[in-house]
C-alpha cells in the first residue's frame, strides 16, 4: 500500500474512484447466454456447465437425501459454530418485523401499510476458490422469516459435479429444500426465466463475479428484482493513535485475501502508525494461504493520512464503503458522523469477520459506492409494504375539494370526477 499525505479536497473524488471496467464486450457474452438458458431451458444449462465448470450434470436438482446426509460430512465444530451463526443471525433479524399500524390521517379517512413477502426468490451462492456457505445462513433466514412461499439456491458444482457439504448443511439450518447444481450466468438466467427444472422467481440475491453481476443487472430490465448493485467487496478503516497495527493489518488483509479486486482503504492520523500497519502486514501476509491474492489486493489500495479525525469522516463518507471499521477509542462518537456506509465495526474487539459470520448483522451490503443510497438486505429486503386506506363518505367529503382542486389544476378530470360522482344526487 501507498501512503497518501493530506491530499487536498479537490483530489477526494479521484481517491475514492473504484476501477471501472470496460463491459462492453462481457455484457454481449452475457446477453447470449441469458437468451440462450431463455430459449432451451435445461438443455443450455447443461451446456453451460460443461463449457464454464468442465463438469457433466444429468440432474440439476440436489436430492433431499443428499441435503440431509452433508452434515455428517463435516466436523463438528463447524456445524455448532453455523448453529451459533444461524441464532444470532435470527435473533437480529426478527427485531425488524415491523406491526401493522392504521392510523387516521382525518375523520373518515383510515390509512396502514402491511408487509407482504416476495412469493418466489432465487439464492446464488458463488463456489470457486471459496464456496460462500454463510451467505446462504445471511439470505435465508430472512427469506424464512419473512415467509417467502419458495426459495431456490443455485450454487456451481465442484469437479466431481458435487456441492460442498457445508452449502448443503447450510441450506438445511435455514429450511431450504430446493438446491440446484448451477453456477455462473446461466443460474441467473435460470431463475429469471424459468427452465423444466428450475422454478422462476420474482427477486434474485447473492453475490457473485463480474459476469454474475453483468446477468443481474441485466435481468432486472427483463421485470426480475435484485438485491443489490455490486462490485468488488470493500473494507476501509480508520485507525488512530489508539489502534493497534497489528489487529489493522489484520483487518485489512482479511478483506484483502476474497480476491485481487477486494478494495482496502486505510485511512491514519499519524505516519508512524502507517509505517506499524505495514510491518505488520508483511509478517501476517507471509503466513496467509492465500497471500498471493490479498498481496495483489493490497498492491492497488492505498492509505491516506490525514490532518484530524474531522478530515478522515469527511473523506470515509466520500467513500461510502461496504465495510467501516473505526478502530479508535472514540469510535462510539465517531459513529455519530458516519453517513455513508454498509456496516460499522466499533472498537478495537469488532473485526469486520464478526459480522461477515456471526454476530447477527447481515453481510450482503452495497459495495462500489451504492452506500450513499442504498442498504444492505434486510428483512425488507424480502418484503413488499403494501398500503391500504380506507374512506367513509364523510372522511372522502373531508378531502374531496382538495383531491378535485389538485386534479383539475393537473388537468385530469377523471380523477375529479371520481370524487364529484360520489356525491350527485345524494343528500346523505
Amino acid at each position: 500500500m501507498k501512503l497518501i499525505h493530506y491530499p487536498e479536497r479537490s483530489s477526494w473524488e479521484g481517491l475514492v474512484r473504484r476501477p471501472v471496467l470496460d463491459t462492453q464486450s462481457l455484457t454481449g457474452q452475457v446477453r447470449q447466454i441469458l437468451a440462450a438458458v431463455r430459449s432451451e431451458g435445461d438443455e443450455a444449462v447443461r451446456r453451460f456447465t460443461l463449457a464454464f465448470d468442465k463438469v457433466s450434470i444429468a440432474g440439476l436438482e440436489v436430492t433431499p437425501s443428499e441435503i440431509a446426509g452433508a452434515g455428517d460430512r463435516l466436523d463438528v465444530s463447524l456445524r455448532v459454530a453455523m448453529q451459533l451463526a444461524c441464532r444470532n443471525i435470527e435473533a437480529f433479524h426478527r427485531t425488524q418485523s415491523s406491526p401493522v399500524v392504521p392510523m387516521e390521517t382525518m375523520p373518515g379517512v383510515r390509512c396502514w401499510r402491511r408487509n407482504v413477502p416476495i412469493d418466489r426468490v432465487g439464492l446464488y451462492i458463488p463456489g470457486g476458490t471459496a464456496p460462500l456457505f454463510s451467505t446462504i445462513l445471511m439470505l435465508g433466514i430472512p427469506a424464512r422469516l419473512a415467509g417467502c412461499r419458495q426459495v431456490v439456491l443455485c450454487s456451481p458444482p465442484g469437479p466431481a459435479g458435487k456441492l460442498d457439504p457445508a452449502i448443503l448443511y447450510a441450506a438445511s439450518l435455514v429450511g431450504i429444500t430446493r438446491v440446484f447444481r448451477v453456477g455462473g450466468v446461466q443460474a441467473i438466467a435460470a431463475m429469471a426465466f424459468g427452465t423444466q427444472s428450475i422454478p422462476r422467481v420474482d427477486k434474485i440475491f447473492g453475490p457473485g463475479n463480474q459476469y454474475v453481476t453483468c446477468a443481474k443487472q441485466l435481468i432486472q430490465q427483463e421485470g426480475v428484482a435484485i438485491d443489490l448493485p455490486a462490485g468488488p467487496s470493500e473494507v476501509a478503516i480508520y485507525a488512530d493513535e489508539t489502534a493497534d497495527p497489528a489487529f489493522v493489518a489484520a483487518d485489512l488483509l482479511s478483506q484483502a485475501e476474497h480476491g485481487a479486486d477486494s478494495q482496502v482503504l486505510l485511512v491514519v492520523n499519524r505516519a508512524e502508525l502507517f509505517e506499524q500497519v505495514s510491518r505488520e502486514l508483511d509478517s501476517q501476509l507471509a503466513r496467509l494461504p492465500r497471500r498471493d491474492l490479498a498481496a495483489r489486493a493490497l498492491a492497488n489500495s492505498q492509505a491516506v493520512l490525514v490532518h484530524d479525525e474531522a478530515e478522515a469522516m469527511d473523506l470515509l463518507n466520500a467513500y461510502a464503503p461496504e465495510h467501516l471499521i473505526l478502530a479508535s477509542d472514540r469510535s462510539a462518537d465517531l459513529a455519530e458522523r458516519v453517513q455513508n456506509a454498509g456496516s460499522v465495526f466499533l472498537g478495537h474487539y469488532s473485526p469486520e469477520s464478526a459480522g461477515d459470520y456471526a454476530s447477527g448483522t447481515n453481510h450482503t451490503l452495497p459495495t462500489n459506492g451504492y452506500a450513499r443510497a442504498y442498504s444492505g438486505v434486510s428483512l425488507d429486503s424480502f418484503v413488499k409494504k403494501i398500503t391500504f386506506q380506507e374512506l367513509t363518505r364523510e372522511g372522502l367529503a373531508g378531502i374531496g375539494s382538495a383531491v378535485q382542486a389538485m386534479a383539475a389544476a393537473e388537468g385530469l378530470e377523471a380523477h375529479a370526477r371520481a370524487v364529484a360522482v360520489r356525491f350527485e344526487g345524494k343528500t346523505n
